[in-house]
């Protein structure tokens, strides 16, 4: 017999349903408040991280052609062969390491998705993470959507830019800890990991079953003749790490949302579970046309010089401030210490740079779970040159 269950005669139709939040610490990001801030007070927005020049016709007309010639159906889930073919071929060239195209390349809808679903596969509830902070913000969520519980690690930071303190991190391992994160090139700090860092990690893990996120989608803006240091190319790290990297960063086109995870066939075959009931499959022409962009390789291996440039063109320029540079050896990220103009807080720092001097930049604070005053500011120099010296001519007032 069915049973029915009435609302008392006070509950409005109008009433808004009620729903318990899974992220209650969640609000409006700092990056939605610092372009909404520079967008009303005409601002040059250096805060979000994305670039104000187009990226190559030829890539969009790549795309096109894909469009035009009827490839606008479901691809397969795990993506276009094409283009798992073509990310396996650059990773053996670049790295050394062999992937399956077939069972260890999956095809994602942006990095974050990627990130998102490795986690997801991954964590089970009560497992613990160890995230390094300063972290992008999406990584903490992730964990919590798992039910992981977070283990907040903090980069150490002096002249010489951020590092990773290694023995920190062995102190946070548990016999809960299911998964280590780790981001090279760093966002928001432009540091990168190196070999030493490597096999410090590598022996932290060594003889655990600890599984590694590597969120390297900066992988081709590594600079002074430095090399990427992809946690594929150490023997011990490659069998237990999901690689994320994105299509996006490195062709231009962050608004196409594409990207790719890079693991062994036991650990894609979990990723692919879950992937196939977030998104189930990415964007079919927009695949083919990075596939066949993707033959000619000099947009990537040219990459590091495009960016170079204008990060000196933007560190030069800087030097005429009273602000203070960290090294920025990767990434298209700027930070700078500004304790020689101003003793607000970075967050207020931020908002004063922008409503006063008209550039917005973004509190590094904000890439932390509690919020750390290092009275440090992230710029972002994926510009047009004149983008950067009209905010290097503001600037200049510092």
């Amino acid at each position: 017999m069915l049973s029915f269950r009435f609302l008392p005669d006070s509950f409005s139709m109008s009433q808004p349903a009620n729903i318990v939040s899974k992220l209650p610490r969640v609000g409006t990001t700092i990056f939605t408040v610092m372009s909404a801030l520079a967008s009303e007070k005409g601002a040059v927005n250096l805060g979000q991280g994305f670039p104000d020049f187009d990226c190559d016709p030829a890539l969009v007309d790549a795309v096109t052609n894909a469009m035009k010639t009827g490839l606008n159906q479901y691809p397969p889930m795990a993506g276009v062969p094409l283009l798992r073919e073509a990310v396996a071929q650059k990773i053996k060239t670049l790295h050394g390491h062999t992937y399956d195209a077939l069972n260890e390349i999956t095809i994602t809808a942006g990095a974050t998705q990627g990130i998102l679903t490795s986690i997801l596969c991954a964590v089970h509830a009560g497992d613990e993470v160890i995230v390094i902070e300063p972290a992008y913000d999406c990584y903490v969520p992730a964990i919590e959507l798992a039910g992981g519980i977070p283990v907040f690690v903090q980069m150490t930071v002096s002249s010489d830019g951020y590092s990773v303190p290694w023995d920190k991190v062995a102190a946070a391992v548990t016999s809960k800890t299911r998964l280590i994160m780790v981001n090279t090139p760093h966002n928001p700090t432009g540091s990168i990991l190196k070999k030493a860092d490597i096999n410090a990690l590598a022996d932290i893990v060594r003889g655990t079953d600890i599984l590694i996120l590597s969120d390297e989608v900066y992988e081709h803006m590594v600079y002074d003749g430095q090399a990427h240091e992809s946690l594929c190319r150490h023997p011990e790290l490659a069998p237990r790490t999901f690689i994320n990297s994105s299509f996006g960063k490195t062709y231009h086109v962050t608004g196409w949302k594409i990207g790719f995870v890079a693991a062994p066939a036991a650990l894609t075959a979990e990723f692919r579970k879950v992937h196939q009931f977030n998104v189930f499959t990415v964007n079919t022409p927009v695949q083919y046309g990075i596939a066949e962009y993707m033959k000619n390789p000099a947009p990537y291996v040219e990459l590091p010089a495009f960016y170079q440039r204008k990060r000196d063109l933007f560190r030069d320029g800087l030097k005429n401030t009273r602000f203070k540079l960290l090294p920025s050896d990767g990434t298209y990220f700027q930070c700078v210490e500004y304790g020689a103009i101003s003793d607000l807080s970075e967050a207020e720092f931020s908002k004063w740079l922008t409503m006063e001097i008209g550039v917005a930049a973004i509190p590094v604070s904000a890439f932390y779970n509690t919020p750390k005053e290092s009275g440090i500011v992230r710029f972002c120099f994926a510009k047009k040159d004149e983008t950067l010296r009209l905010a290097l001519d503001r600037l200049a007032k510092l």
